[in-house]
């Protein structure tokens, strides 16, 4: 396996974590690169069932090293929660988990102003998960502020870097928002302890995954989020704060993009969404509750209520454009097995024109139409196919037509949770 980038094609929920699960079977290095505690990555194992927000899901395998780059904002005391999680589990992290020693931090007020900030919005509101990520970008990019994993390592720094920053947020908190301010002591003492917890995983990151592939390791990197949450190819403004495109990938890590062999793009044999924004192609009353009901279709990180649709094929070619896909991996065709009558979006009606392409205007966008190609359903149980032939010829229709109309071949296909229920087309 050469190096790849797995990123989500849609609106994130795509099931990345299966399909990076499966492919780290043939890689060495797993790597997250972008986002922060509000992805939500769930791994089932047996009968086990594990879910990441900080650690990448190529954990799970005892062989493997994982690396989280400098994109990525750290939540430490999540990110220690999952190391206790998976040790108490019998996983062990030692020696093949490390930090990059640039990645910034999620600090307490980034939390409070985040949720502060979402609270008292009269107009749009964006739907974030309350996880501080956007403060913490906010401040990586003001570069006034911002606080990185190195800090932790210096008490001395990171006393005198918390005392300026808390003072400007409390400002804000308590002039702006009315909310109490926050007291520098027992968040200097918390952070200094998840430090020297932190040390041992502490890295360069850039040097060591460079090393790694001069050594001819296989690297998988592994996205966050999905193509239409990046903060400047999404549907703007209901996006999150990083590039969660394969271009994230190299800027996330400090690799260059001339050491990438081919880019997955993870896409539901559906469209899903959570919080708020357009959506074309999404289903109201019955229809979206039973396609909800047969997903199970409920955040990992904030177990809010998905908003469910038909697979959008133009959502499919943006994403393929943008990131340069080389494949698709189709996940979730098994929860189509009960529907007699299926829809693709092909495109969209806006006023007289037909439109191929995703519009980038929101405004655009809320008032299309979406045009249906309709398809017939397999009503079969589809969770023990192995090989493609194995599928009902319905289905194999249906991936077919979704690969047609994404511009790019599917690779992998998901037709369960578990690991095996997997069909490696490659």
């Amino acid at each position: 396996m050469p190096t790849k980038i797995v990123i989500g094609a849609q609106w994130g929920d795509e099931g990345k974590a299966k399909v990076v699960d499966y492919l780290t079977l043939k890689a060495d290095v797993v790597v997250r690169y972008q986002g922060g505690a509000n992805a939500g990555h769930t791994v089932i194992v047996g009968d086990t069932e594990f879910v990441f927000h900080m650690i990448p899901s190529g954990i799970m395998h005892e062989d493997k090293a994982c690396v989280v780059g400098n994109g990525v904002v750290i939540d430490p005391e999540a990110m220690l929660a999952e190391i206790d999680d998976l040790e108490g589990k019998g996983f062990s992290v030692a020696g093949r988990f490390f930090v990059s020693h640039i990645a910034h931090m999620v600090m307490p007020y980034h939390k409070a102003l985040e949720k502060a900030s979402e609270e008292s919005k009269d107009g749009v509101k964006i739907g974030t998960t309350g996880r501080g990520i956007g403060p913490a970008y906010r401040d990586k990019v003001e570069r006034t502020h911002g606080v990185r994993v190195m800090d932790l390592l210096d008490p001395a720094r990171l006393r005198d870097k918390l005392r300026a920053s808390i003072n400007a947020k409390n400002e804000i908190l308590t002039k702006v928002y009315g909310q109490d301010p926050l007291d520098v002591g027992p968040i200097l003492d918390a952070y200094v302890g998840y430090g020297e917890r932190l040390a041992p995983y502490v890295t360069d990151a850039s040097v060591y995954l460079n090393q790694a592939i001069d050594q001819g390791k296989q690297v998988l990197f592994e996205g966050a989020q999905g193509t239409l949450l990046d903060i400047d190819h999404g549907t703007y403004p209901y996006v999150t704060s990083s590039n969660t495109t394969a271009g994230g990938a190299c800027t996330g890590t400090g690799i260059g993009p001339t050491r990438i062999d081919e880019v997955i793009g993870v896409t539901k044999a559906y469209t899903t969404r959570v919080g708020n924004g357009p959506f074309p192609t999404e289903l109201l009353g019955e229809e979206g509750e039973r396609l909800r009901s047969l997903g199970h279709e409920f955040g990992a990180t904030t177990g809010r209520a998905r908003r469910c649709g038909w697979f959008d094929a133009a959502i499919l070619r943006a994403s393929s454009r943008i990131n340069g896909l080389t494949s698709i991996a189709l996940t979730r065709l098994d929860i189509l097995d009960e529907l007699e009558s299926l829809k693709l979006g092909i495109g969209y009606r806006y006023g007289e024109q037909v439109l191929e392409e995703f519009p980038s205007d929101p405004q655009v966008l809320e008032q299309c139409e979406p045009i249906y190609e309709e398809m017939e359903g397999w009503l079969a149980p589809t969770t023990e196919a192995r090989r493609f032939d194995d599928l009902p010829p319905q289905a194999q229709a249906y991936v077919k037509r979704v690969s047609e109309l994404s511009r790019a071949p599917v690779s992998l296909i998901s037709v369960g949770p578990e690991r095996e229920s997997t069909i490696d087309i490659d």
